[in-house]
């Protein structure tokens, strides 16, 4: 086995989050209710009601891109695997990606739908009322996958949201294999309770036949994979089917399990929470960056701590500040 020439590569869905201004009467109008998020299945609809948006600011955005890019800001070498549509959104995407460092080759697809976007209102009091049309993410086929670039990264990290659709699914599948015949580890965030209640017998299934070797999940998703109620009773079913168990628990911290041994740390302070979203993507982008480091266990979740509480602390899912200097300033 050669030493790897990237610290983690990633598969997930690849959104552009358009942000824009609007007031109560416009949500109220568009039948939305204020701080969802809610699904757009037709693209004449997210055509339609992107028309409808005022001057907005486009951001790269999507789950495992987020976590990624978190690890780029740390000092990680990362590459992305994701698909986008030939369309100005895709090319949105890909410059954003691409200029924090992250590789990303992945081909447009061409034709119809389009690539994937959020379009989220913001509304005076701050509250985010976000709507998403998945489009071309959930196209991404097997051909697409860089087997070169999986096989050159110490960890390959799978977004339980890109589970869904088909072509994605088996995308993955393939992936875990080549990621294992290269003898690199394969992390997995379950991502939300809708997508366990959906595939909780494909999860478990990877579990149990040893394909995961990092599994990132929050307290009710473990709950939810577990199917008990106790949290404790949760993770002693679980971390015995995974090397190393993950767990955020929001303002009770979070814990890993490593090989038997169970490591917590407290959530790090924050003076005011602003906006949890991207708060577990870049949990995770600092877990496995301090793995990816070769620090402790303990060090690796603290990491995670500090850089989900710089997110949570302002509007959006990518650092507002130096992730670096802070995790340096904090930790050494």
């Amino acid at each position: 086995m050669t030493d790897p020439t990237y610290d983690v590569v990633a598969i997930g869905n690849a959104i552009v989050d358009i942000l824009a201004q609007a007031d109560d009467a416009f949500l109220e109008a568009e039948g939305m209710t204020k701080g969802s998020m809610q699904l757009v299945f037709s693209p004449a609809d997210a055509d339609a009601l992107y028309a409808k948006m005022g001057p907005g600011r486009e951001v790269s955005g999507g789950s495992a891109a987020n976590t990624v890019a978190g690890i780029a800001a740390l000092g990680g070498k990362c590459g992305f695997i994701g698909q986008v549509a030939d369309d100005q959104l895709g090319t949105v995407f890909a410059h954003d990606v691409r200029a924090v460092g992250i590789r990303f080759d992945t081909a447009a697809r061409a034709g119809d739908p389009t690539t994937a976007r959020c379009l989220i209102f913001v509304t005076p009091d701050g509250q985010r009322t976000m709507n998403t049309f998945l489009g071309a993410s959930q196209f991404l086929p097997e051909a697409a996958l860089d087997r070169q670039l999986i096989a050159d990264a110490a960890i390959l990290y799978l977004e339980g949201y890109l589970w869904d659709p088909e072509e994605p699914r088996q995308a993955m599948r393939a992936a875990i294999e080549v990621a294992r015949g290269a003898g690199r580890k394969v992390a997995f965030t379950l991502s939300d309770v809708f997508c366990i209640s959906r595939h909780g017998g494909d999860f478990r299934t990877l579990l149990a036949d040893g394909m995961i070797d990092i599994l990132f999940a929050n307290e009710n998703e473990l709950l939810a994979l577990a199917e008990v109620e106790d949290f404790d009773a949760a993770v002693a079913k679980v971390a015995p089917q995974v090397p190393t168990l993950v767990v955020t628990r929001s303002e009770n911290g979070a814990i890993a399990v490593v090989d038997g041994e169970r490591v917590a740390v407290p959530a790090e302070p924050v003076a005011a929470v602003v906006d949890t979203t991207g708060a577990g993507d870049l949990f995770a982008a600092g877990f496995l960056h301090g793995q990816a480091q070769g620090r402790s266990v303990a060090d690796s979740l603290r990491m995670g701590a500090i850089c989900a509480a710089e997110i949570i602390s302002h509007y959006g899912a990518r650092p507002n500040v130096d992730l670096k200097k802070l995790i340096a300033d904090k930790l050494g």
